[in-house]
C-alpha cells in the first residue's frame, strides 16, 4: 500500500512538471484573448479614452511580439494613433467647453491641463484615464464639464457664500491663541502647532449643548478648506490685525503642518501660528 501510495505521489508530482509549463502558456494566451477582446468591445463604442490607455500597456508590446498571433503590429499601431488623435481633440474640446461655461456662469477658472483653479482655495485636476475629476481631494466621478461646475459651483457656496466677517474672524482666533498660551504656560508670541491649534479652534466654535452630549449630529464642523479660505479672506480684507491690535503670523517650518493659503494666496505648508503686537 506503501509502494502505490509513493508511486502515485512522485507521478502527480512529475505530472504537475509537465502541464505547468502548458498552464503558464495558456494563461498568458487567455490574458492577450481577454485584451484583444476588450480592445474589439472599446472599438465598438468608439470609447477611445480607455482604448488610449489600454494601448499604451505592456500587454499591447507582449501581442505585437507575439508569432502566433501573426503580425499584429500594423493593427495595433494603426489603432493607436487614431486613440491618440482622438483624445488631442477631445481634450482641446474640454478645456474650450469647460472655460466657456465656467464664464457663463461667471465664475472664475485657469487652466493648466490637466489641472484648473477657481477661486482660491478651489483647485482641481482631470484624470483622463479613470474618467473622473478631483476637486480637492474629492473625486468626481465624471469629467463632463458641466458635472465639473456644479461641483465646483457647489464648494464654492459652501467655502464663500456664508456670512463672514473678517474682523470676527481673527479676534475669534486671537481669542484661542489667547487660552493657549494660558494653558501651555508660554510667553505672549510664542509659537503654536497650528495642528494644535486648529484643532481647539474647532472646539471653540462648538455649542455648549455638544459637550453634554456629544452626539455627531450636534457636531458643527469646520473643513480645513474652510480655514484656509477665510485666512485667505482676512488677509485680503486687509483690516492689519485685530480689534485689540494684534497681528496674525504663520510659520513654515519643519514639523507636523497644515496646508492653508498664506498672505500672497499661495498654498503652504504651515507649521505654527502666533500673534504679535502691531508695530506704532
Amino acid at each position: 500500500m506503501t509502494e502505490n501510495t509513493n508511486f502515485l505521489e512522485n507521478i502527480q508530482d512529475d505530472l504537475k512538471q509537465i502541464v505547468q509549463p502548458y498552464q503558464r502558456d495558456l494563461n498568458q494566451r487567455r490574458k492577450k484573448a481577454d485584451f484583444i477582446n476588450l480592445c474589439i468591445r472599446c472599438a465598438g463604442r468608439d470609447d477611445f479614452l480607455r482604448l488610449d490607455e489600454l494601448l499604451k500597456t505592456k500587454i499591447t508590446e507582449d501581442i505585437k511580439a507575439d508569432e502566433a498571433l501573426g503580425d499584429s503590429t500594423p493593427i495595433f499601431e494603426s489603432l493607436s494613433r487614431y486613440a491618440n488623435e482622438k483624445v488631442d481633440q477631445y481634450r482641446i474640446e474640454l478645456i474650450e467647453d469647460l472655460t466657456r461655461i465656467f464664464q457663463e456662469a461667471e465664475l472664475e477658472i485657469q487652466m493648466d491641463f490637466p489641472k484648473f483653479s477657481s477661486l482660491k482655495g478651489i483647485n482641481g485636476e482631470i484624470d483622463f484615464s479613470a474618467r473622473c475629476t478631483k476637486i480637492n481631494k474629492k473625486v468626481l466621478k465624471s469629467i463632463d464639464p458641466r458635472r465639473i461646475l456644479t461641483a465646483v459651483s457647489k464648494l464654492k457656496h459652501q467655502l464663500y457664500d456664508r456670512p463672514y466677517d473678517p474682523e470676527k474672524f481673527i479676534d475669534s482666533l486671537y481669542q484661542v491663541y489667547a487660552e493657549l498660551i494660558k494653558t501651555e504656560k508660554l510667553k505672549f508670541s510664542d509659537p503654536i502647532s497650528i495642528q494644535k491649534f486648529y484643532l481647539e479652534y474647532v472646539i471653540s466654535l462648538q455649542n455648549k449643548t455638544f459637550f453634554q452630549n456629544m452626539d455627531k449630529a450636534k457636531f458643527k464642523g469646520y473643513s480645513l478648506d474652510q480655514f484656509s479660505v477665510d485666512i485667505w479672506r482676512y488677509f485680503q480684507a486687509g483690516i492689519g490685525g485685530t480689534s485689540q491690535g494684534f497681528e496674525l503670523k504663520l510659520t513654515s517650518s519643519r514639523g507636523p503642518s497644515l496646508w492653508l493659503i498664506d498672505s500672497q494666496g499661495e498654498p503652504r505648508r504651515i507649521t505654527a501660528i502666533s500673534f504679535h503686537k502691531q508695530q506704532e
